[in-house]
């Protein structure tokens, strides 16, 4: 299972987000029907559009999202600072840790894991989003992403070793409700103390210690 996220934050508080877009494939009955859909949701809206990518892997459909609606509604496109020259988006404006402009997003960069991994907060909603570093277990559980999602050789490995799970601990003290992970299930309530439980448990894929 992979997602994106579409948030529209409270009034008066920043354009409407879409996070790691994703469409249905081309010249498909779904495909007209999300950009159907999509296209009346952002003309409700009546605001600006900002494209946000959590990390150097999730170009995803953003160039398509931005030529469609740059003109209409702006449609910043917003990459992490380490992912720009991976990622070789036009027009992509690089960011790295705090508030992203004109949004209600909060962006914490997370080390140990490769390509500017970064989780973004939406302070309207109580919500954590995650690119890879966190993973959906389904029944409200979540884990933590495993060495190999790291990057390549001991350096890499090692810093995720000293720094990953270090780096996520921060985020328990926005305590989230919301936490929703590009992949597999989101946690729709509680999610502070499923991050906590999953900072504390073997990564995904792993078996416990015996």
């Amino acid at each position: 299972m992979v997602g994106s996220v579409y948030c529209e934050p409270p009034e008066g508080v920043g354009a409407v987000v879409l996070i790691d877009p994703l469409a249905p494939p081309p010249d498909t009955p779904e495909a007209e029907r999300f950009w159907a859909a999509l296209d009346r949701d952002l003309e409700r809206a009546g605001r600006p559009l900002a494209l946000v990518i959590g990390n150097g892997y999730h170009a995803r459909g953003a160039a398509e999202f931005s030529r469609r609606y740059r003109a209409r509604y702006g449609a910043d496109l917003h990459v992490p600072a380490d992912a720009v020259t991976r990622l070789r988006l036009e027009a992509a404006s690089p960011y790295g840790g705090g508030g992203l402009p004109g949004t209600d997003l909060v962006a914490f960069p997370i080390e140990g894991m490769d390509g500017g991994e970064t989780a973004l907060y939406l302070r309207g909603h109580g919500a954590l989003v995650f690119a890879d570093a966190v993973i959906g277990a389904g029944e409200g559980r979540l884990a933590v992403a495993p060495p190999s999602w790291a990057g390549d050789g001991e350096a890499a490995a090692a810093l995720y070793r000293r720094r990953f799970r270090a780096s996520l601990e921060p985020l328990l003290e926005l305590e989230a409700d919301i936490v929703l992970p590009s992949h597999g299930k989101p946690v729709i309530s509680g999610g502070g103390t499923a991050l906590a439980t999953a900072l504390a448990s073997p990564a995904w894929g792993e078996s416990p210690a015996v």
